[in-house]
């Protein structure tokens, strides 16, 4: 993978900041009145520099895809603070969050469900503009073809429906779309799970491609720590809902302090030879 200079040295406030951030919920027993609390995420504290990379790292069950969908506004927290650009987002209301969710995007690991396979390609990547009723439908159009060309995806196949492009394809066309309504945070659920190797490869070179062209900031969600150390500025490990170690890649490979980090790390050395 052609990955560039990666580090960084903070000099001003971070675009995202997390504080004290728990989720819990509650459940019921099978057949059963009685209620219990899951315990998702607890008193997670995390800073993301803007124009950085964070990966987040855990195995399943760890509390990840929690952490993303209440950092894109899509979960409630139980407790704690999420700011971005200086904004406690917990604090603000529909109407003031509303511009705000347009520069914070979620991507998931399956795109069908973001993919109406009744569109066309370029309706799906357009949609967000429709939503948001920005441009006319000959500029939405032509900003879906742009963001199909970015993402290596011919434009001449803007007429088809999602159902006819690959796995990865579908994963560039979700990308896109996340991208349509310009975006500085962009949170990365698993996307390269269950891709070749290859496929992997392009979508990182597009991913750091655009984040040079654009000055994105991203959250890659992975359970792979061997590749998101190839990718992030930073690397942190989630278990049992908490932050357990962050730091640089080469810091948590080589150095790492938690039992957990070390087993993801054995792991991790032991599938390479």
């Amino acid at each position: 993978m052609a990955v560039d200079d990666r580090s960084r040295v903070a000099t001003h406030d971070p675009l995202v900041r997390v504080q004290g951030l728990s989720k819990h919920y509650a459940q019921g027993r099978w057949l059963s009145r009685e209620k219990f609390v899951v315990q998702a995420l607890e008193n997670v504290d995390l800073s993301i520099e803007a124009g950085c990379t964070l990966a987040l790292v855990g195995e399943s069950g760890s509390g990840k895809s929690t952490l993303a969908r209440c950092l894109a506004r899509l979960e409630e927290p139980t407790a704690g603070e999420i700011s971005f650009d200086g904004k406690n987002l917990l604090a603000l209301s529909a109407s003031e969050l509303l511009p705000i969710r347009k520069q914070i995007q979620l991507v998931l690991q399956e795109p069908a469900g973001a993919l109406n396979p009744r569109f066309s390609a370029v309706d799906v990547i357009a949609e967000p503009l429709v939503i948001y009723r920005l441009g006319s439908k000959a500029t939405r159009r032509q900003r879906a073809l742009e963001l199909m060309e970015q993402m290596g995806l011919p434009p001449e196949w803007g007429g088809k429906s999602p159902r006819e492009f690959s796995g990865g394809q579908r994963q560039r066309l979700a990308i896109a779309r996340a991208l349509a309504l310009e975006p500085r945070f962009l949170i990365l659920d698993e996307v390269l799970s269950g891709l070749d190797l290859s496929i992997q490869a392009q979508i990182v070179n597009l991913l750091i491609e655009m984040q040079a062209s654009h000055g994105l900031t991203y959250v890659l969600i992975s359970h792979d720590l061997s590749l998101m150390a190839s990718i992030a500025d930073e690397i942190a490990v989630i278990y049992r809902g908490k932050i357990v170690e962050r730091g640089a890649p080469a810091e948590v490979l080589t150095n790492s302090r938690h039992e957990h980090t070390r087993a993801l790390v054995a792991s991790m050395l032991g599938c390479a030879r």
